[in-house]
């Protein structure tokens, strides 16, 4: 189905150019439509593409809207993986027992998303493809090892998350793909933590994200947000942690390194020496969260 919609004009403002919206209810009806429009955007949510639509910073000629494909919503276990639709959205993946079991730190990132209006129409797929350095739901699934499903006509293909994502705003997805789920390794006795300094206590943009993650017989992971043209590991931090216990000792060497591995800029939610301030407190303190969830001293070997 397709529909035709125009700006709209209140004197000098219009709100969205004019577009074509296609409406698929099914993943191959929707693939067949990218296939044969390359030029079409995937629509989920949208608390993103229409704002960038509004303020000209994107073009649409086509929108595919994946609002109807149920194949693409749902959370599930398929066998040792924890399965999350692309279209499911932050609301759902709140909600979701199964996200809290085994995935923690995605379910504290999600809490921390926006406002509940937003929560209840982004989706995590959209989070993603959206590909901002600055996505609430990046870190976490970083240290979470994830892999991201993407399928176009007669392909498909899963891409670790650690390799997704390009550049500010920019992905491995190509023109013809639709991210369809996020899959999720489950390990047991996992411990984690995650912080986000934003302007203010609700709705805001990250200025600084950090999610630590935990994992038996592992030395800590450590994911930034906001912090560089992409979302990331701290690679470096992560390094001296491993085959030494977790102390406060080792938390605070591992936090200077972190901040020294952080390319921040200057922006109007803050300057770059203040984010690499505030990522060498927020590792520390989240790396401080897992040695006190273990009770003691953690062992990183």
């Amino acid at each position: 189905m397709s529909h035709a919609f125009s700006p709209v004009s209140e004197g000098d403002a219009v709100t969205l150019p004019a577009f074509d919206l296609l409406q698929p209810e099914s993943l191959r009806k929707a693939l067949e439509f990218l296939d044969e429009n390359r030029n079409a955007r995937p629509l989920a949510g949208g608390t993103c593409l229409l704002v960038d639509l509004r303020k000209r910073t994107t073009e649409a000629e086509i929108l595919l809207d994946l609002t109807r494909v149920r194949d693409l919503r749902g959370i599930r276990i398929e066998e040792d993986e924890l399965v999350i639709g692309a279209a499911t959205t932050i609301a759902e993946v709140l909600a979701d027992s199964l996200v809290e079991e085994h995935a923690g730190v995605l379910h504290d990132a999600c809490r921390t998303f926006a406002a509940p209006l937003v929560r209840n129409r982004a989706t995590l797929g959209g989070n993603l493809v959206h590909a901002s350095p600055a996505a609430d739901t990046a870190p976490p699934l970083l240290v979470l090892d994830a892999s991201i499903e993407l399928q176009a006509i007669g392909r498909r293909r899963v891409v670790p998350i650690t390799n997704f994502f390009t550049g500010p705003c920019e992905s491995t997805r190509r023109e013809d793909e639709i991210l369809t789920s996020v899959r999720i390794p489950i390990f047991n006795g996992v411990r984690h933590a995650y912080t986000k300094l934003g302007q203010r206590k609700a709705d805001a943009i990250s200025v600084v994200s950090v999610a630590c993650l935990a994992i038996p017989g592992e030395g800590p992971r450590i994911a930034l947000g906001a912090v560089a043209p992409r979302p990331t590991r701290a690679w470096d931090a992560e390094e001296i942690l491993k085959g030494v216990e977790l102390t406060p000792e080792t938390a605070k060497l591992a936090a200077k390194v972190a901040s020294e591995e952080a390319r921040p800029i200057d922006d109007l939610r803050g300057s770059a020496a203040y984010r690499r301030r505030e990522v060498e407190v927020l590792v520390r303190r989240c790396l401080r969260q897992l040695i006190d969830d273990q009770g003691g001293d953690v062992d990183g070997s």
